[in-house]
Parts: structure tokens; sequence; C-alpha cells
């Protein structure tokens, strides 16, 4: 199953559960997208809009989650099993 898009309309539950690596870049932002342990309801517009993010702040934060998440995939490559035996 694939990842949802990262827009300003994604949920903030599907972000962060998708791409855990916008709770700490929303954070940086002063966006909180964590309360009490459960995401916050909305959407990622909604949550910057609530900071006072303008539309351009929103897409710039778009635009790096989604490299970032580019990065993300390209550093989760398969691990090199390494057989033991062989270091004998």
């Amino acid at each position: 199953m694939s990842k949802p898009e990262i827009t300003k309309d994604i949920l903030i539950e599907e972000l962060v559960n998708n791409y855990p690596f916008s709770v700490r870049y929303l954070m940086e932002k002063g966006i909180r997208c964590i309360m009490c342990g459960e995401p916050i309801w909305g959407t990622l517009e909604e949550a910057a809009q609530e900071k006072d993010f303008s539309g351009a702040d929103i897409e710039n934060f778009v635009k790096e989650m989604r490299q970032l998440a580019d990065t993300a995939k390209d550093e989760a490559a398969p691990e090199k099993k390494i057989d033991v035996k062989k270091m004998k």
C-alpha cells in the first residue's frame, strides 16, 4: 500500500503515521502535531494557519517535507545480511 502524498490538505494523523520525521519537522516550525501522544485533528494547512503561517510558508513546508520523504525513501534501502559463519 502506498503512502499518501504530502499536500497542504493531508490530515495530521496521516502525515504523522506515514512520515514519522514530520513530527520533529513541524515541532521545529512551532506547529504542534501531537497532543497527549495522539495526532491533533485537522489538516497540515489548518495547523499551520493556527500559527499564522502564510500560504507561501505552507507550500514551503510541503516542498521541504516531500524532499525529506524522498531522502528517507533512499535511505531505507534493504540492509545487508552478514553471514556470521563466514566471519570465523
